[in-house]
């Protein structure tokens, strides 16, 4: 008892165990086919962007250090330039000559637009010319004496810091060429506005939110592109070591806000250029790009999930049109072909209706062949009571008589095997005329000639067709050309006018006897041919022979007559 127990227990666990999980809706399986394509795109999404955002910082700051390189050179070539204008003005022969009057005229004329002008001073500094008001006006000592006096001992060309000009009144910076000792000049300088540098800063574009000043040795800003957040002479409050040069971005805290700088230093002046940008601003652009993924994610997948239920509404009553079409199929009744979204579906469709026209076409076709069974049952029923009647008449004895009734029975036979060969397809006529004429027909070919085109003919047009050509087939052996050794046949047939038309010619080598003038062969022609096919059958003697034509309407032999038999048509239309 324990033992069956335990077996009991063992088989309700397999069953359970083996018991088949619920099925779910299509839509349940859509929303997680969403979900395992969301979700990783999304990882897939954060991770490249931060790939991209730091791969970002890294092109804007490249960009950043190229632009302020480039401002830096820009600045360089200014001051390169005003050292080359120096040096062509201090090759003037007037001013190694002493003329200094006409060295300032020159000056003036060479200066022209360039908003720079010519100071020239003596190793006191005190000013000798100025072309910034007429020779010969009285001049001060020079503000600058103290890049004056660094220029010559270092005998090359210095540029000055930023200062405000007792002259010019308002800030300039100086360009220094020292000359030799002899020289009525010891020194000539070009100074230059420094609001004049602001387009030379603002010809290169730095990246948006980006802002840049060029700074003296003393960090004073002689030019910035800020407009009034630094003015020119104010100092900047970021960098402020000029001696230090730190590499790349540097993080700052300017005003309480915390920003990104960076730096380029000219190794003709000792200026640089700075530039900076809010820390916020530059981290911005993966702040903004998070919020753009989240908000494009959840629109996604609100999208998505619309997108999968209307998918799954399509699918379920696609799938449900599926289930009612089976189970009509199923009944035996008739499937009409509908129209799916889905293309494996609308296939599935199109077979189901495939399957149920095959199966309504093999019922018709099984209740016609029970009809034709019963019919053809009964008129071969008939035709052989008539052939035996009829084969009686011309009997001499008992063993002639079964010899006769057998082979027209055998003929019979054989069109009715050729009628269950081909069915409702049709039968062939020129098969027919060879099966039907084939036991009779003499050894020598030339003595038969059959002409016709092969046309196919409905079952009941060649069960009689067979039978009377077998019974003239009979006749001609027992009587005309086939008796005969010298006897001939030809036999062809003609569609023309709606009609086939059909002659056998029987040709003899002797003249025609009157006990080949009768018998069951023209029964059947002129009964059944005549009768059941509504042709026109006419005899025709001959001295030599005797002639069959016979005119058989079209319609009579045409396979799709006897198809479909009118009672089948009127289910058909009521199905419809």
């Amino acid at each position: 008892m324990a033992a069956q127990a335990h077996h009991g227990a063992s088989e309700q666990a397999k069953t359970t165990r083996l018991k088949p999980r619920r099925p779910q809706p299509v839509a349940l399986y859509l929303f997680a086919l969403v979900l395992v394509i969301l979700i990783p795109a999304l990882i897939v999404a954060l991770v490249l962007l931060n790939s991209t955002n730091d791969a970002q910082e890294e092109v804007v700051e490249a960009l950043t250090n190229a632009t302020v390189q480039a401002m830096g050179q820009t600045v360089d070539r200014e001051v390169a330039g005003m050292i080359t204008t120096l040096r062509v003005l201090s090759s003037d022969q007037s001013l190694q000559g002493g003329q200094l009057d006409e060295f300032h005229r020159r000056a003036v004329i060479a200066l022209a637009g360039t908003g720079s002008y010519l100071i020239g001073i003596d190793a006191a500094g005190n000013q000798l010319l100025n072309t910034r008001i007429a020779f010969g006006d009285p001049l001060s000592r020079t503000s600058d004496y103290d890049t004056a006096q660094r220029a010559i001992e270092r005998g090359r060309p210095t540029v000055s810091g930023l200062f405000f000009g007792k002259m010019a009144q308002t800030w300039v910076y100086h360009v220094w060429l020292p000359l030799p000792d002899n020289s009525p000049v010891r020194l000539l300088a070009l100074t230059q506005n420094a609001r004049d540098l602001i387009p030379v800063l603002q010809s290169r574009q730095l990246p948006q939110g980006w802002n840049a000043a060029l700074v003296d040795g003393e960090n004073t800003i002689i030019s910035s592109t800020t407009g009034d957040e630094f003015s020119i002479g104010d100092t900047l409050p970021m960098r402020r070591d000029p001696e230090t040069q730190l590499p790349g971005w540097t993080e700052e805290t300017i005003k309480n806000d915390r920003v990104v700088t960076a730096e380029w230093r000219s190794a003709i002046t000792g200026w640089r250029i700075v530039a900076w940008a809010s820390a916020s601003n530059v981290k911005s652009p993966l702040k903004e790009s998070l919020m753009q993924l989240g908000a494009w994610g959840l629109i996604i997948a609100i999208v998505a999930s619309l997108i999968a239920f209307f998918i799954a509404q399509q699918l379920s009553r696609s799938v449900h049109g599926l289930r009612v079409d089976a189970q009509r199929l199923g009944r035996g009744e008739a499937v009409f072909e509908r129209h799916y979204p889905v293309g494996e579906i609308d296939e599935v469709s199109k077979a189901l209706v495939f399957a149920s026209r095959q199966r309504q076409t093999a019922e018709r076709d099984v209740r016609f062949l029970m009809r034709e069974l019963a019919h053809r049952s009964k008129n071969q029923m008939a035709v052989i009571s008539a052939m035996a009647k009829q084969t009686s008449r011309g009997a001499t004895d008992v063993p002639t008589y079964v010899q006769a009734l057998e082979r027209r029975i055998m003929g019979l036979a054989r069109s009715t095997d050729l009628l269950l060969a081909h069915g409702r397809a049709g039968v062939s006529l020129r098969e027919l005329i060879d099966l039907q004429l084939a036991p009779f027909r003499p050894q020598d070919e030339k003595r038969v000639e059959i002409v016709g085109p092969d046309i196919r003919i409905n079952p009941q047009g060649a069960q009689i067709l067979g039978m009377a050509l077998h019974e003239l087939a009979v006749n001609a052996t027992q009587y005309g050309a086939f008796a005969d050794e010298r006897g001939t046949l030809t036999f062809g047939w003609i569609e023309r006018d709606g009609e086939l038309a059909v002659r056998w010619r029987e040709t003899l080598s002797r003249p025609m006897k009157a006990s080949e003038r009768a018998g069951f062969g023209t029964t059947v022609l002129r009964a059944m041919v005549g009768g059941a096919l509504g042709a026109q059958v006419e005899r025709q003697e001959h001295v030599d022979g005797v002639e069959w034509t016979i005119d058989i309407p079209m319609t009579a032999l045409d396979p799709a007559f006897a198809a479909v038999r009118p009672d089948e048509q009127i289910e058909e239309r009521r199905g419809e």
